[in-house]
């Protein structure tokens, strides 16, 4: 096994365009961003949250769209590894999703808010330590840095909210991907603007962002969103 690209230098990881630099970089600010949480409440724990979603949610779906289908053609274990990372994935969503459905003075939050940190950090260590150095060995840095595009392309069209409900494999995300993200973008829109606003005209901006969540939360559940999905990463699976 190759070594951990925490370790390694840009140039080692094939240069600045390559998905590893790619990866690496995103997820040293998710560490920064994981720092803030503890202390953050309120209206700045919601803006810490709302910058994590904008960050994990489309990258997670860049990987399972573009990185993880080559690592099921190249490996001969590629099934089993991304298995491991896709169901710590659909345990995010899951987290993420009842956090949304937790009330700001709930004392659930913090045990929720806890484990999300524990996730994103297990994910982070299997991508870093275990997935990436794979790919790297295998894959030329010509291949790295074309992978690096498709990830990056991807990962700005992506949705930024928790999706539960649909496949963390193609075709099913893959067919997700336009109508979420554009209700998702809308809410994070939506949601910043709350988080800014007036104590009057907060409610209203909320009102509109539950709106825009129910018809996301209805379009999920189309069955052509599930399709390819394996069942321990189902929301109702293992």
């Amino acid at each position: 096994m190759g070594r951990s690209i925490a370790e390694q230098s840009v140039r080692d990881l094939g240069g600045r365009l390559s998905v590893l630099t790619r990866q690496k970089k995103d997820h040293i600010e998710l560490e920064h961003l994981l720092q803030q949480l503890p202390g953050a409440s309120g209206a700045e724990q919601g803006r810490v949250l709302l910058r994590l979603h904008r960050l994990v949610f489309p990258h997670a779906f860049a990987e399972e769209a573009v990185l993880w289908p080559v690592l099921r053609r190249v490996l001969p274990d590629g099934h089993e590894l991304t298995l491991e990372v896709e169901r710590e994935h659909q345990e995010v969503n899951e987290l993420v999703t009842r956090l949304e459905a937790t009330a700001a003075g709930d004392p659930a939050r913090a045990s929720l808010l806890h484990r999300l940190a524990e996730v994103l950090r297990e994910d982070v260590r299997d991508e870093e330590d275990v997935l990436l150095p794979r790919l790297q060995t295998t894959l030329g840095r010509a291949r790295l840095r074309a992978l690096g595009l498709a990830w990056e392309v991807v990962r700005r069209t992506a949705p930024t909210r928790a999706h539960p409900v649909v496949a963390r494999r193609p075709p099913g995300n893959v067919v997700a991907a336009v109508p979420l993200s554009l209700l998702d973008r809308l809410r994070d829109l939506v949601d910043g603007a709350a988080l800014r606003s007036s104590a009057r005209a907060a409610p209203a901006l909320h009102r509109t962002g539950a709106r825009l969540a129910d018809v996301a939360h209805r379009l999920e559940h189309l069955p052509v969103m599930r399709r390819g999905e394996d069942p321990s990463t189902s929301s109702s699976g293992g």
